[in-house]
């Protein structure tokens, strides 16, 4: 395979170090977690219905250094927040929905705060997620009659980059799974791991966002675009005709990914938008499925045949009608976009991540007026072969694809223009990473 420019070995060797100090052992005996961000070319908002989705990762993301512990407890540091997360993996975890702040996590006497600390619910997901569905650990307790080890780690994100829209809750969550599998020598496949996110995300946490972030981070391969079936979970990589498959080569550089950064910050959970959307989704389902004869089936647009759509779709109101809309136009993009891609067209997968970042906008109604107007000025940048949101598309960032000789102009236009929209929130933006040039990516794993 070509040499991946990251995690680079400064990374590397720099949360070793941090890993040793804090466990009192070697760096050689410090594993790594790579668990890279991801970007959606393709498949906007339609994983929570069992749509069809796109995907690839880049060349950044979460870094999870760790040892196992030698015993249940589980010591965590952060390179972004502040304080110690403590726990123990023989101690029963709960949804976090069902118990108050100041039982999620135990926090040691150092820690500024509970709430400073909110960042280690995601490495108790992981476990209750492990505990929940997958009964390894029960496995691993009747096999040798002890407890699972738990994990010294420190974890950090690509430096200066607001991961905000690259799916960095899965990125940890993965991370996490990762690591405690790891330690305890659990071997768990990727599929399943899918499912153990899922359940951190939807159960642990309460947000109902559907598979694809986990599927993307944990399926692709580095220069391959990422197709998953989010009903029947069928996945494959679809490689582009232009793709060269001696991985000793490197692949013909065509296209780079320009993430471009608005400065709005907020997490889903917090945000009604994003399940308000999800559950209209399923009520203009129900609506369908109802009229075609079909109620008994689970109400998700993946079980609505694109008949029984055309055919009763005016009995939607008109924000469900949008709603469904969108699902079925996607789908329908993600299937041109896929022979596109593996056709080398790359100006007519543009054009069709454009218009799913216009249909986002129109029929999904997400966005806002500073992310509405990024996407904008990326569409007008030289050398832009499409743009959309990446990620649910209330906060966070916008994605291009962009011809590799233009790409530097096109982040120039982008670093000039977005601040006369935006001048406050741009303001706020490190100038050095409000524009970034990337790279596809490949999947999690332990080095």
């Amino acid at each position: 395979m070509a040499a991946m420019s990251w995690p680079t070995q400064d990374e590397l060797d720099k949360i070793r170090g941090i890993v040793s100090e804090m466990a009192g052992k070697g760096t050689e005996d410090v594993r790594v977690v790579v668990s890279p961000y991801r970007i959606c070319p393709l498949g906007a908002h339609i994983d929570h219905q069992g749509g069809i989705v796109s995907a690839m990762t880049i060349n950044k993301g979460i870094l999870l250094g760790f040892v196992p512990s030698g015993n249940t407890q589980v010591a965590l540091r952060s390179g972004q927040f502040k304080g110690e997360v403590r726990f123990r993996v023989n101690e029963t975890q709960q949804p976090r929905h069902r118990i108050s702040k100041g039982e999620e996590i135990k926090v040691d006497k150092s820690s500024p705060s509970p709430q400073e600390c909110y960042w280690g619910r995601y490495a108790i997901g992981a476990l209750y997620a492990l505990q929940s569905r997958g009964n390894h650990l029960a496995q691993v307790f009747n096999k040798f009659h002890s407890y699972l080890q738990g994990i010294i780690g420190y974890i950090c994100g690509s430096e200066g980059l607001d991961s905000s829209g690259l799916s960095s809750s899965a990125a940890v969550g993965i991370a996490y799974l990762l690591a405690l599998e790891s330690a305890n020598n659990l071997t768990v496949s990727p599929t399943e791991n899918i499912e153990y996110d899922r359940v951190i995300e939807n159960e642990y946490l309460g947000l109902r966002n559907g598979i694809l972030d986990q599927s993307a981070i944990l399926l692709s391969s580095h220069g391959c675009l990422t197709y998953m079936n989010c009903k029947t979970t069928e996945h494959k990589l679809i490689h582009p005709l232009n793709f060269l498959k001696d991985h000793e080569t490197e692949p013909q550089k065509g296209y780079k990914i320009l993430l471009a950064f608005s400065g709005l910050r907020q997490a889903l959970t917090s945000n009604p938008g994003y399940n308000s959307r999800v559950a209209e989704c399923q009520e203009a389902a129900k609506i369908l499925l109802h009229a075609a004869g079909n109620g008994e089936l689970e109400p998700f647009l993946c079980n609505v045949e694109p008949e029984s759509y055309e055919a009763y779709k005016v009995k939607l109101e008109p924000n469900l009608a949008r709603r469904a809309e969108h699902y079925f136009s996607e789908n329908m993009r993600v299937s041109k976009g896929l022979e596109a891609w593996a056709s080398g067209e790359l100006r007519q997968f543009g054009q069709l991540m454009s218009a799913s970042g216009l249909s986002s906008i129109k029929n999904y109604e997400c966005g806002c007026e500073p992310l509405i107007q990024l996407y904008e000025v990326l569409l007008r940048a030289p050398g832009v072969f499409g743009a959309r949101f990446s990620g649910a598309g209330f906060r966070g960032c916008c994605v291009a694809l962009v011809d590799t000789d233009c790409v530097a102009e096109a982040a120039k236009f982008v670093r000039e223009e977005y601040p006369k929209l935006q001048p406050v929130l741009a303001s706020q933006l490190n100038p050095d990473t409000a524009v970034l040039i990337c790279e596809a990516g490949d999947s999690a794993r332990v080095i």
